[in-house]
């Protein structure tokens, strides 16, 4: 049987992906350097700790397993720490993701999902944004993953390389059974407020509190990270199915403001929560909606989790998980 290479596996919403293809019965191979992603996170498959620009270890995990198609979430994601050190963020999420596809290519790997970001459009002409929404990243780490956009269209002209690119949006929670969740340390909203709501962390910070929205507090669009788990597997099916390339936007195409955000907490927690309001932090739109009409018409992919859902499960594992 083929199997999956997930490549940044171990992470966040790559672990998530490992779970998802698992219970629907994938044979998956897992690449990661465990630089930010942890083996604990997985809960099956084979597992190879590497670079994914290890020439050596890609031959041999291609030379050992019938691979199908590549995954890719072995991203650098921080928007600050890219600005400060943009070779962090070019070599990692560019040159190396070149060696990889260059290693695909070699071993006649068609089929490659690449876990972009609402980061390649910048600053929003108009929200919701949809796929063919202006591209000017505002930070190297959005615009490391456009380049990677970019090189993917010239490697499947040159190459026959077929690719799908998800564009996520703010991805969140944790698996409904409890079983992975969200990693330290998260500069995400909903696992620092909840930090808040455990005793953790002892107050949250509203970074703005006069864009103009309905309460003064950017809006932003989250999704379920299992729900983004599904949208990779609709996706690469699709493309195997069709054979042909494509690009979608990963959300749920409604925003919900910071406060709003911490209000939900508040109500299904139970918990009062310390709330500091702080200046705006720079590059931070007032709104980031997506539009993710292509991927609910193309591929059958509707998001099924709620808000509320989204919180009762990440606050199920914050509290429910042993930290370190």
């Amino acid at each position: 049987m083929a199997s999956l290479l997930v490549v940044g596996g171990a992470g966040y919403i790559g672990s998530h992906f490992v779970l998802y293809a698992l219970e629907k019965g994938k044979q998956v191979v897992v690449l990661d350097d465990l630089s930010s992603g942890s083996e604990s996170a997985l809960v099956g498959g084979t597992f190879y700790q590497g670079d994914m620009a290890d020439r050596s270890l890609l031959k041999k995990i291609f030379s050992e397993h019938s691979i199908e198609a590549v995954l890719h979430f072995a991203a650098h994601i921080e928007v600050g720490e890219s600005v400060s050190n943009p070779f962090k963020y070019y070599n990692n999420n560019v040159s190396k993701t070149l060696v990889l596809l260059d290693e695909m290519v070699k071993a006649q790997v068609e089929y490659f999902v690449f876990s972009s970001t609402a980061a390649v459009f910048g600053e929003p002409h108009y929200v919701p944004m949809d796929i063919n929404h202006p591209k000017e990243p505002l930070c190297p780490y959005g615009m490391s993953k456009l380049m990677v956009e970019y090189i993917l269209k010239d490697f499947s002209q040159a190459h026959g390389l077929l690719y799908t690119s998800l564009r996520y949006y703010n991805a969140a929670s944790a698996d409904p059974n409890g079983r992975i969740g969200f990693h330290e340390p998260s500069t995400h909203l909903i696992p620092n407020v909840l930090k808040v709501a455990s005793g953790r962390k002892p107050y949250i910070e509203i970074y703005g509190t006069d864009y103009d929205t309905s309460d003064g507090t950017c809006l932003r669009d989250y999704i379920h990270v299992m729900d983004l788990a599904s949208a990779h597997l609709l996706a690469l099916e699709h493309m195997t199915k069709t054979r042909s390339s494509a690009l979608y936007n990963l959300g749920n195409g409604r925003g919900i403001s910071v406060k709003e955000i911490i209000d939900s907490v508040k109500r299904i927690t139970g918990k009062e929560l310390e709330v500091k309001e702080g200046p705006r932090r720079p590059g931070d739109p007032a709104r980031l909606i997506a539009d993710p009409s292509v991927a609910n018409e193309v591929l059958g992919w509707t998001p099924t989790y709620s808000l509320d859902k989204i919180i009762e499960h990440a606050y199920a594992w914050e509290v429910n998980h042993k930290w370190e």
